[in-house]
């Protein structure tokens, strides 16, 4: 009992420190490599545009968010508490930046990566921010179950490929958030094209009943463009152009909150 009287302590102070936030939006995959980090770094470049902004890299084991915005610094503490990194006019924060170095593994079983989750969530200087967007990890195991019970996000963004496989996955992960009374804002298809194939991210949406936010076109523009640490929507093209309209439905989504 005293254990679990300790960690609804710690929640309670987690949301509490959290409470200068708007909105939180999850960006899910049901499994890794579908390009989750790319929604979540270039939604949160996007809204950052005209809204104060945090992005959260909670993928503790493997956390590329800094990679992908160029970001090499450490966290700082100013308080007691860590004080985000700012890049692209948004407060980015992220266990890379507590690691010596990006090929450090992280060894850890769940609870323990539970409790850095917990740690990050709760010791970061947010402030008043009109969005945080968090990366989850994937799939729907221990880490991104304790991060959507504490975070109680307005709703999660669902990133799949077009294939059955990653389909299949994607549909775990809205039935999770479902079953935990989460809204699913809607499912993105990702790397949509001539070598993975296309809509089968639009026939998920339609079987979960839930909004289809749009494609994303597979181009080596947004591989090169994490390589060079600056999110593809900074330039103009059908791409960017194309992702800037399921921005849009994200953003009418929260507006109605």
């Amino acid at each position: 009992m005293e254990g679990i009287m300790e960690f609804q302590g710690m929640v309670e102070e987690i949301r509490a420190n959290l409470s200068g936030i708007g909105h939180k939006i999850a960006v899910m995959s049901g499994k890794g490599g579908v390009g989750k980090t790319t929604v979540a770094v270039n939604l949160a470049v996007s809204l950052a545009k005209k809204c104060k902004v945090s992005l959260l890299d909670a993928d503790i084991d493997c956390p590329n968010v800094n990679k992908f915005l160029g970001i090499k610094e450490r966290l700082t503490a100013r308080g007691g508490k860590m004080v985000p990194v700012n890049k692209y006019g948004m407060s980015v924060v992220s266990f890379a930046s507590l690691q010596e170095s990006e090929d450090q593994p992280v060894i850890w079983r769940g609870p323990m990566l539970s409790k850095a989750i917990m740690e990050l969530l709760g010791n970061v200087e947010w402030g008043k921010q009109d969005y945080l967007i968090v990366d989850l990890p994937p799939g729907t195991s221990d880490a991104p179950l304790t991060i959507m019970q504490i975070l109680k996000p307005d709703g999660v963004v669902i990133v799949t490929t077009p294939q059955e496989v990653a389909v299949v996955d994607a549909r775990k992960s809205a039935r999770m958030a479902m079953k935990m009374e989460i809204p699913v804002i809607g499912i993105i298809e990702n790397m949509t094209g001539d070598i993975f194939g296309t809509g089968g991210g639009e026939k998920a949406a339609g079987d979960l009943g839930v909004e289809f936010l749009g494609r994303v076109r597979l181009d080596k523009r947004i591989s090169g463009s994490a390589d060079k640490g600056k999110p593809f929507v900074l330039e103009e093209s059908p791409v960017s152009g194309g992702f800037g309209d399921i921005v849009k439905k994200v953003k009418q989504y929260t507006d109605k909150k």
